[in-house]
């Protein structure tokens, strides 16, 4: 045999082999994936604790120490009452508080009412009259609107 084709073959095998010389040789390592495994645990101890499904919740948010916002729609929620336990999964998206800004009025602690507060005075200060005297676009009233429908 060609000594050039030997040491190219034996080049190949050495590249190929996982394990030590008694090994069979394979093309490439199986790489495992541990997805839906892990799932089964997570719900296999959330059963242990007795977590039930709550449904009809359409979103979470949690408030973070940045004025950010952990934000879930529609999520999986499972809660154990007696182990004060609740377990939230499903696709989240972090978004600014000025995002959500008209549904999450209630769920401010006074804390994000603060830091919001600075926030609009320093977008009042950068936008000077933006509030007050931009009233251009809108006509004077000229008529009674009682007047008017009583025509």
């Amino acid at each position: 045999m060609n000594q050039e084709k030997l040491a190219k073959l034996q080049q190949l095998a050495a590249d190929a082999r996982i394990g030590g010389k008694g090994t069979a040789r394979r093309k490439k390592k199986v790489v495992h994936k541990s997805g839906p495994v892990d799932e089964k645990k997570v719900q296999a101890t959330l059963k242990k604790l007795g977590a039930n499904s709550l449904v009809g919740i359409e979103e979470a948010n949690f408030f973070q120490t940045d004025n950010k916002i952990l934000h879930f729609v529609n999520p999986k929620v499972q809660a154990s009452m007696a182990s004060n336990f609740f377990s939230i999964s499903g696709n989240s998206e972090v978004k600014e508080v000025t995002e959500l800004l008209p549904g999450i009025l209630q769920q401010l602690s006074p804390t994000n009412l603060e830091g919001l507060k600075k926030y609009a005075e320093a977008l009042g200060a950068v936008v000077p009259g933006a509030a007050a005297g931009d009233d251009d676009d809108v006509p004077d009233l000229v008529e009674s609107f009682e007047d008017a429908s009583k025509k």
